[in-house]
């Protein structure tokens, strides 16, 4: 399935200079999004996941499919101040500023192997900051598992160690 054809670009979002890759035309075709899943699922049936770990928003919305197809527990990574019980945060830069992250700290098990599902990867930033915070509280970063992959602007680069799946790359 040409993936690429259900990603609009959209320009100047959210800041101008950016070219937005927007999945919500891939979401809103059942056949398209069911092939993500599917394609996530067949790829990492064999290897060794015990929890699925997903940062908001829209990696969410990958990543809640895919750990019920999984048979495997979903804990998500929030923006600062969204979780409710006591977690650890770390602040990291993105492609048009920064952010800050939180997971709770009762979320994964110390030695647990984590998929952490994200809708893009760009500069890195949000992704790095995924897997520290995995592996802070104990979690071992098993693969990363990416919708979107933006090639040109390096973000492999900052996960160096980390297998990394992307179906669609520009």
């Amino acid at each position: 399935m040409d993936l690429k054809s259900f990603i609009r670009d959209v320009p100047d979002f959210p800041k101008p200079g950016i070219l937005f890759k927007d999945i919500t035309p891939l979401l809103k075709d059942p056949a398209a999004f069911e092939y993500v899943i599917g394609a996530f699922a067949d790829h990492f049936r064999d290897r060794p996941v015990d929890v699925v770990v997903s940062v908001e928003a829209r990696g969410f919305l990958v990543a809640a499919p895919l750990a019920l197809r999984m048979g495997k527990p979903l804990v998500p990574i929030r923006k600062e101040g969204k979780l409710p019980a006591e977690s650890i945060r770390t602040e990291y830069s993105l492609e048009y500023g920064t952010n800050v992250v939180e997971i709770h700290k009762d979320g994964i098990d110390a030695g647990q192997r984590v998929l952490i599902v994200d809708d893009l990867l760009a500069t890195g930033g949000t992704l790095a900051a995924a897997a520290h915070l995995v592996e802070e509280v104990g979690g071992l970063v098993e693969s990363l598992a990416i919708v979107v992959e933006l090639t040109e602007l390096a973000g492999r680069s900052r996960l160096p160690g980390h297998d990394i799946f992307s179906l669609v790359q520009y």
